[in-house]
């Protein structure tokens, strides 16, 4: 057996307390109660199957509790999703660093985030940190003490918004069904926005496919220089025309890897300004 493939099995091995839980978010300079205006659940597992609804906000085998707080934040500034292992796991534990893959976040123009189901149209990609140099984002994240810093466009509409902060842990993902998705969605109201410019949205499900490149790849062939294809559109941008693409390629093999970039065939409907 080839030493990735070894490498490959034993990862796919990891105990479950390898998991993890967007528990906290950091906004206006305050870090907010575990829980507080986000649907965490209480056992920490991932989602492996990006046709079901519970790729937007979780649930599903990990039921979420609902919340009745929304959390302000300002357009312009940059808030922290914090990630820990268990609802109760301190800045040491935060996910086994076996599981290795990019961060994302994407935001999603809603009436009520409280209530909001979160699936379907209406998502746009605002943060992404895949594979440079070697190190991924996941691992960056550990060693930041499980914190992800997301901007929120300053040119985007005031209103409620969720901000659904994810991992993919990408050590069992040579097998259809083996990366691990990790997410949970923050219930936010955005101020401060100058609603200059509408994002291109996207449903999810729907901006996932199990056979991406970036989703089916064995990671334990990829050298430091190999070129890693993050899942999901473009992240939009008020500087420019972007987050209109959904991004495809090739699977990695060794250092070389065919990258394009498609334009996406069916994007839903920009949202609506808030009234």
């Amino acid at each position: 057996m080839k030493h990735s493939s070894i490498v490959a099995a034993l990862a796919g091995a990891s105990l479950t307390g390898a998991h993890t839980i967007f528990v906290q978010l950091e906004s206006n300079g305050v870090t907010n109660p575990v829980s507080y205006g986000i649907r965490t659940p209480s056992y920490d597992g991932p989602i492996t199957d990006v046709t079901t609804n519970d790729i937007a906000c979780n649930g599903g085998p990990n039921p979420t509790t609902p919340s009745d707080k929304i959390i302000n934040v300002t357009a312009g500034s940059t808030v922290t999703a914090i990630w820990r292992h268990t609802l109760t796991s301190g800045a040491n534990d935060v996910m086994d660093a076996s599981h290795l893959g990019p961060t994302l976040a994407y935001l999603k123009k809603v009436d009520d985030a409280t209530t909001d189901k979160g699936y379907g149209s209406g998502w746009f990609k605002i943060q992404e940190d895949g594979y440079t140099d070697g190190v991924w984002g996941t691992t960056k994240v550990i060693n930041n003490e499980g914190k992800q810093a997301i901007t929120i466009p300053e040119c985007i509409p005031d209103g409620q918004y969720l901000l659904r902060a994810e991992m993919i842990a990408l050590h069992g993902a040579s097998s259809p069904n083996g990366a691990q998705f990790y997410m949970e969605c923050a219930q936010i109201n955005i101020s401060g926005g100058s609603a200059s410019k509408t994002p291109t949205t996207y449903s999810l499900p729907g901006i996932y496919k199990q056979t991406d490149p970036g989703i089916l790849i064995n990671i334990y062939s990829m050298g430091k220089d190999s070129t890693y294809v993050i899942p999901g559109p473009d992240p939009f941008s008020c500087s420019a025309s972007s987050g209109g693409n959904l991004q495809s390629g090739v699977n990695v093999s060794g250092s070389t890897t065919l990258v394009t970039s498609i334009k996406a065939a069916a994007p839903s409907a920009p949202a609506a300004p808030s009234a």
